[in-house]
C-alpha cells in the first residue's frame, strides 16, 4: 500500500446536494423547505429550547437543590482508611499523599466508621466524638 493509492471506500463520499437548480435536480422551487412558514424563510429559525412562545420546559420544571462549592474543599475520613496508613503522625498532607483525600481538600474530619487497631497521632485534622474515643482506645492521640 502506498500513500498515492489511498482513497475513501466506495460510497463513503457523497456529492453535496445542490438545491434550487431546477425540477429535474429533485430540489427545485422550494428547495426542500416546504411551503411558507418560519422554516421556509431565510434566517427564519429560533434559538435552542424555544417553543413558539409557549413557556419552555426548562422554565416549567421546578429547580431543586444546589451543588455546594465548599463541599469540594472538605472531606470525611473513615477510621478504616486510617488503619491502612502507616502508624505515626497523620496530618492533612499525609492524607493527601496516601490518596485518602483529594488534592484540593483544605479540611478533613475523621468519622467513626470501621475499626482502628494501631496507635496513630492525628495533627490538624478534625475528629468526631466517637472517632476520638476509638483513636484514644487504640492508644493514639488527637492534637489540635
Amino acid at each position: 500500500m502506498r500513500l498515492n493509492t489511498l482513497k475513501p471506500a466506495p460510497g463513503a463520499k457523497r456529492a453535496r446536494l445542490r438545491v434550487g437548480r431546477g425540477a429535474s435536480a429533485g430540489q427545485g422551487k422550494t428547495c426542500g423547505r416546504g411551503v411558507k412558514g418560519q422554516r421556509a424563510r431565510k434566517g427564519g429559525y429560533h434559538k435552542v429550547g424555544f417553543e413558539g412562545g409557549q413557556m419552555p420546559i426548562q422554565r416549567r420544571l421546578p429547580k431543586v437543590g444546589f451543588r455546594s462549592k465548599l463541599a469540594a474543599t472538605r472531606a470525611e475520613v473513615r477510621l478504616s482508611e486510617l488503619a491502612k496508613l502507616e502508624p505515626g503522625v497523620i496530618d492533612l498532607a499525609a492524607l493527601k499523599k496516601a490518596g485518602v483525600v483529594a488534592a484540593g481538600v483544605e479540611r478533613a474530619k475523621v468519622v467513626l466508621s470501621g475499626k482502628l487497631d494501631k496507635a496513630v497521632t492525628l495533627k490538624g485534622v478534625a475528629v468526631t466524638r466517637g472517632a476520638r474515643a476509638a483513636i484514644e482506645g487504640a492508644g493514639g492521640t488527637v492534637e489540635a
